[in-house]
């Protein structure tokens, strides 16, 4: 069956369409690990920017760690519903806490993907991870 025939009709995944499953967790993923590991890096801005938010700077350490791990469980499919369903909450969050002024147009850009990351992580949560997860599918 060809990657278009597997696509159109929901079929299960098989040779090259059976990449798509890790290659869509690895591109979603690397968002969160990217912004995870540059806030350890940038910790007092960070920090500053969420209290300038009105989000106490004491959550930094937690949300490192959602940033860093969830991610990596979520690209090598390890509890990658669980992984994937804490990472479309953060983004929730994060669109409406920090990217709520809509008016402004980078803001709204901002808040929309943030929200559509979120979508897609929820597609992960309702159809598991796919194939070459750790975790099997269930």
């Amino acid at each position: 069956m060809t990657l278009a025939a597997q696509i159109t009709e929901g079929a299960p995944a098989a040779g090259a369409a059976g990449l798509l499953a890790p290659l869509g967790r690895a591109m979603l993923g690397s968002l969160f690990l990217i912004s995870g590991v540059s806030k350890i890096g940038g910790y007092a801005a960070t920090q500053g920017y969420m209290e300038a938010m009105g989000v106490p700077g004491a959550l930094l350490p937690a949300v490192i760690a959602l940033e860093v791990l969830a991610p990596i469980a979520l690209i090598v499919g390890w509890n990658a519903r669980i992984a994937a369903f804490l990472l479309a909450g953060f983004s929730v969050v994060a669109a409406v806490v920090f990217h709520g002024n809509v008016a402004n147009q980078i803001q709204q850009i901002m808040f929309l993907k943030n929200i559509a990351v979120a979508g897609g992580l929820l597609t992960i949560v309702a159809n598991g991870p796919g194939a070459f997860a750790i975790t099997p599918r269930r």
